[in-house]
């Protein structure tokens, strides 16, 4: 699958009792399907899927995935600490037609989490999964940071596509492109205009009438059953990739694809994807002096919201026309003061 561009970090709508929101999950969803971000997240840290059930996960991934548009890439968080839960829930994925799983570190025995460990659930993981496995190091939130060297022994695993970083440490983001170099490349179908062709999509092409099928029944991400179709479609192109590298930190978003990096999945997208996007489509412009005002267009909002939390990032998103509202108890939602403060930098960012 084709990791490039933005990927806003979908929030989880919640009624004040805590219960789903779905309603709202649904129109935030389609309304980023609008937009020209490459991608959504579902069930990230910025989806609170840590306070999230088994049952109300797949609820979630479900309802996202009816009311995304069908060239959108649609990648699942389904961590779980234990390999077998997080297998249960890539499955439930794949049915659901999502085309990648990102899976966080397990750091619940942080003390017992070597390379060894991070090594066989990883392997084990994309050996048996339905989908490509993007990983997910994030050492704000588990206190472990997959270290570059484990990262370029998984990049040999023909199902481990990428990486979304959230370190902020660009020296970093440079050091894992130049130690996956040399991974695995694939072939990948995409558009005319290079964009990515989902599983959806190609779901769409193999039945005329555009009834839904699995990704088991399409052959997982290959599409290895829609093969005789994509030969009658003028509009399809290839392209080769290696080992992708996301950015999650939409502060120095620009220094990371100058590094090396695709695309970034970006809290801040969440709730201003325009302005985030408008940075991505200077630097592929070539355009660095727009690229350079678009980042630091977004330097102040970015960096408060990534002090502040999902609190700040959900009141954003009530400001600039997706819900936000509640995060789930123990989070609580912002202070006066903190609104005003969020409202501030938001100024300029409104879509």
């Amino acid at each position: 699958m084709l990791l490039e561009g933005i990927f806003p970090a979908v929030t989880t709508p919640f009624y004040p009792d805590g219960r789903l929101y779905l309603k709202k999950l649904e129109h935030n969803v389609d309304r980023y399907s609008r937009t020209l971000v490459a991608g959504l997240v579902l069930l990230g840290s910025t989806g609170e899927a840590v306070m999230l059930g088994d049952e109300e996960s797949r609820t979630v991934l479900r309802v996202a995935r009816e009311a995304a548009a069908a060239e959108k890439v649609l990648l699942a968080g389904v961590a779980r600490e234990s390999l077998v839960e997080t297998l249960r829930l890539a499955e439930f994925a794949a049915d659901q037609q999502y085309d990648a799983v990102l899976v966080r570190t397990p750091h619940y025995y942080g003390p017992q989490m070597g390379p060894m460990e991070m090594l066989t659930y990883y392997r084990d993981l994309a050996d048996r999964s339905p989908l490509p496995v993007v990983l997910y190091s994030i050492p704000k939130f588990t206190h472990y940071e997959l270290p570059v060297e484990v990262i370029a022994e998984l990049a040999q695993h023909p199902k481990i596509i990428g990486l979304k970083d959230s370190s902020g440490n660009i020296e970093r983001i440079a050091g894992i492109v130049g130690a996956t170099r040399n991974a695995v490349r694939r072939e990948l179908f995409v558009t005319m205009t290079f964009a990515a062709f989902t599983g959806r999509m190609l779901a769409y092409m193999a039945l005329p009438e555009g009834n839904f099928v699995s990704a088991r029944t399409l052959g997982g991400q290959a599409a290895l059953a829609v093969a005789p179709q994509l030969a009658k479609v003028k509009t399809m192109r290839k392209k080769e990739v290696g080992f992708q590298v996301l950015s999650g930190s939409a502060h120095n978003l620009l220094a990371s694809l100058e590094a090396g990096a695709t695309g970034g999945v970006l809290a801040l997208a969440a709730c201003a994807p325009q302005a985030c996007q408008e940075i991505y489509t200077a630097w592929k412009d070539n355009d660095l002096k727009l690229a350079k005002e678009k980042q630091q267009r977004v330097v102040e909002a970015s960096a408060l919201v990534g002090k502040l939390g999902i609190p700040a990032i959900k009141h954003a998103c009530d400001l600039n026309g997706y819900h936000g509202g509640r995060p789930r108890i123990p989070l609580l939602p912002l202070d006066a003061e903190h609104q005003a403060e969020v409202a501030r930098v938001m100024t300029d960012l409104r879509n």
